[in-house]
């Protein structure tokens, strides 16, 4: 089904200038994805300074998991109502407020003497980073010509992927060899490099809308993506039964069930048209990034602990590990248009989507406490391969569903999925981890006095640190938590297999159809290009 799209004022340069030739071009993907590093970057640069911020500000766990979550809890909130003020006011001057208010909190957070100022410090920084993310691809879609859109969409996603890992390693490198605080130096000196950039290289473009900007449709949407990334996120801590987490779950469904009807109401007028879920791209490309994004995520949590709990590493070494597949994800994202124009945008997913979960079973197949490193690496390597050729045109296939005019909206819905399928991520394979670990080792702990195997079932790295206390059972514990750690391993892996199996009947059954990026524009905006043109003349 093809959902005709109402005519709309096209996206078209404010500043009079003419098409951006190649180097323009070049300049312009490099600014938006350093803007995009810097903000990528700054969502896990923290995990590996938390007990640095623990020590030095005398706070709690969960006040330090606070100051880690509320910067993506705030980023994912208003992705999309800042993604639509963006197409309106003017994707230039939000990227720029977007980068000066970045760069503020970064400094202020590297300062920060509490972790009171730390938290509104990186409420300030997620806030701004919903400014900037949807703006960067935004700008490519609606200022890259179709034959070029493609290879600069693969770019942006190659950054998108892999730049939280490359992020986490110079964060890492930065807390061994220096300050915990000169982890903000980094987002700084990117944002100022970006915001320099954007200035002199990247052109204005808005929406110009008849309707008025859904106030109520962006606070419904707030509150649902507020509600529903805050029990992924403090269920694991807080219990999937506490009061808090039911309480914000009956929150965040009821406003994301509030949302669609809402949004019906308007129609023309919404602040993302839900009946375009009813195409092929949009909907596939959503699925997608969703589980793709997730099982990403998941992956992480799992193989940090393997790395430095199993295996011993520090937390450098154990970032280097993961580079591998960052680098295949990268390589590959950028390799992906070329693939989809010549086999189709269907089959590119399909092919992404069966390596990663080949990946998947080749990790729970093959991994072991002897086989250390060399046990797990082809599985990664087949992920990052996987993750790389499903990510770009699942990317397309959203950006293209929506006008140019609309690339705002579509950049935030992109970027919004990627969180919830993160945040879903990390809670599912973390839980199957740890219940799998609990169960597996609950039959090893004979002869371990109680107190220390009580201690040991909390996790792993427990384990570790109680076993010197039992003695003579100190070596047969660490061996026996790392054994267990495997077996929850294996049933996490599995089970993202399974969903990612699932994903890749769906993918090949009702992924987009294979057409370009134009033929796209055309099945579902042919009003909005006609707008276009009469607004080119």
């Amino acid at each position: 089904m093809s959902i005709k799209q109402p005519p709309q004022a096209a996206a078209a340069p404010v500043s009079g200038a003419g098409a951006p030739d190649a180097r323009q071009l070049r300049a312009i993907l490099i600014t938006v994805s350093i803007a995009l590093m810097a903000v990528i970057a700054s969502v896990s640069g923290l995990n590996v300074a938390q007990t640095h911020m623990a020590v030095e500000f005398g706070a709690s766990q969960t006040t330090i998991l606070w100051i880690i979550n509320i910067y993506t809890l705030a980023l994912a909130a208003l992705l999309l109502p800042l993604g639509v003020i963006g197409d309106r006011l003017g994707r230039k001057p939000m990227l720029i407020a977007g980068l000066i208010i970045f760069g503020a909190a970064g400094i202020v957070a590297g300062l920060a003497p509490s972790a009171g100022v730390m938290i509104a410090a990186r409420v300030a920084a997620g806030i701004s980073a919903a400014m900037i993310m949807p703006i960067t691809l935004a700008v490519i879609t609606s200022t890259f010509p179709e034959e070029k859109r493609g290879k600069a969409i693969g770019v942006w996603t190659g950054v998108a992927g892999g730049g939280g890992i490359l992020g986490m390693f110079l964060s890492a490198l930065l807390v061994d060899v220096a300050d915990w605080r000169r982890l903000f130096v980094l987002p700084v000196v990117l944002v100022a490099v970006a915001l320099a950039m954007t200035l002199k290289s990247v052109p204005n473009s808005r929406e110009r809308s008849a309707h008025s900007f859904d106030t109520i449709g962006a606070l419904i949407s707030t509150i649902a993506v507020i509600g529903l990334i805050f029990v992924l996120q403090e269920g694991p801590e807080r219990g999937w039964t506490a009061p808090i987490t039911l309480i914000s779950l009956a929150v965040g469904v009821a406003a994301a069930i509030a949302f669609v009807p809402w949004q019906l109401h308007r129609r023309d007028a919404s602040l993302l048209d839900v009946r375009l879920f009813r195409e092929r791209g949009l909907a596939s490309g959503s699925i997608t990034l969703l589980v793709v994004f997730g099982v990403q995520a998941g992956i992480a949590v799992v193989l940090f602990p393997f790395f430095q709990a199993v295996l011993g590493w520090s937390g450098l070494l154990s970032t280097v590990a993961m580079m591998p597949m960052a680098v295949m994800m990268m390589t590959t994202s950028g390799l992906a248009p070329k693939m989809a124009a010549k086999t189709g945008a269907r089959s590119t997913m399909t092919m992404g989507v069966a390596l990663a979960t080949l990946g998947l079973a080749l990790m729970a197949l093959f991994v072991s406490v002897e086989g250390g490193y060399l046990s797990i690496l082809a599985g990664m390597l087949a992920m990052g391969i996987g993750m790389g050729l499903s990510m770009t045109p699942s990317t397309e296939a959203i950006t293209s569903s929506l006008p140019r005019a609309r690339q705002g909206v579509a950049s935030a819905l992109n970027d919004v999925t990627r969180e919830f399928g993160t945040a879903l991520g990390v809670a599912m394979l973390g839980a199957l981890l740890a219940n799998g670990y609990r169960g597996a080792i609950d039959a090893k702990l004979d002869g371990i006095p109680t107190d220390a195997a009580d201690t040991a079932r909390e996790g792993i790295a427990n384990a570790i640190e109680v076993a010197p206390r039992t003695g003579s059972h100190a070596q047969d514990l660490i061996h026996a938590a790392q054994l267990s750690f495997v077996d929850g391993w294996q049933q996490a892996m599995w089970t993202g297999a399974a969903v990612m199996g699932v994903l890749l009947v769906y993918v090949a059954v009702r992924g987009p159809k294979n057409t370009t990026p134009a033929q796209a524009d055309e099945e579902t905006a042919p009003e909005a290009e006609a707008a276009e043109s009469v607004a080119a003349r």
